[in-house]
């Protein structure tokens, strides 16, 4: 059993809030500081299946890494999505707590936690300004065999990854962004590397990557589900935090909040 503001401390230690992107809006969503927690639930997404799974195990904490209320919010009533889950947690006393872009670039945050679920060593920031994102080294194999391990190391989903580059292209160096990272193309296509891991990549920036990247030799791309990519770093959480507050049981929830339940193929 702990008190909930001395695992917000943890938190704030481990994935500092003022790290945070200026956009974002990591943190405590719902529930008081004064509550008592003996059963933590971590979950990618705040999800109404979620919610009852944290409340059918009697957990008082859910710890996730998108922040329930990232965009405004002008109506909680319950008829909306958002207000129901706010809703659900208060009737429920389940706290909600977020840590976001500020655990992006932590040290056993969720890039480096997908860099090492694909075997990455040798990592370094793909951004040394924000320290977003990783380079590392793979032992030498052909794109589309690498593309089969990545697929094996990530949960399955309905769309599993896309790849674009030649099957037989040798990949030894490897630069990713766990999470939506289109923004990081720049950097990718200057890195070095011979493959980019990132998600969602939408068709003009991907077409516009891959034309440079033709043209100087850059690297090819995997697109991961965002979910996939970044449910690693539940795992690397969970232990960080047994370490801190082994009085307090962490759960990484294993259900699929990626949005999508199949695809249809022509």
């Amino acid at each position: 059993m702990a008190i909930l503001k001395n695992l917000v401390k943890s938190f704030d230690s481990l994935w500092p809030k003022d790290s945070a992107e200026s956009w974002d809006r990591p943190g405590l969503m719902v529930g008081s500081l004064d509550a008592e927690v003996s059963k933590v639930l971590l979950s990618v997404d705040i999800t109404t299946a979620v919610m009852s799974e944290a409340i059918a195990q009697d957990c008082q904490l859910v710890l996730a890494h998108h922040p329930m209320l990232l965009r405004p919010v002008h109506e909680l009533g319950g008829q909306t999505g958002k207000g129901a889950l706010v809703h659900k947690a208060i009737k429920s006393d389940l706290a909600v707590f977020a840590a976001h872009t500020n655990a992006d670039i932590a040290a056993g945050g969720v890039s480096e936690s997908l860099a090492l679920a694909l075997g990455l060593s040798s990592l370094r920031p793909l951004d040394g300004l924000t320290g977003h994102g990783h380079v590392g080294e793979v032992h030498e194999t052909s794109l589309l065999d690498f593309a089969r391990m990545v697929a094996k190391a990530v949960p399955a989903t309905a769309a599993g990854i896309k790849v674009a580059g030649d099957p037989d292209r040798r990949i030894s160096r490897v630069a990713l962004v766990a999470g939506a990272g289109d923004g990081f193309l720049p950097q990718a296509l200057c890195s070095g590397v011979d493959v980019f891991i990132t998600s969602d990549l939408r068709h003009h920036p991907a077409q516009d990557f891959l034309e440079a990247a033709a043209a100087s030799g850059g690297p090819s791309l995997i697109d991961i589900p965002h979910w996939a990519a970044e449910w690693p770093w539940l795992t690397s959480a969970a232990a960080q935090l047994h370490r801190l507050h082994p009085d307090v049981e962490w759960v990484v929830s294993d259900l699929r909040t990626d949005p999508w339940d199949f695809t249809v193929v022509q």
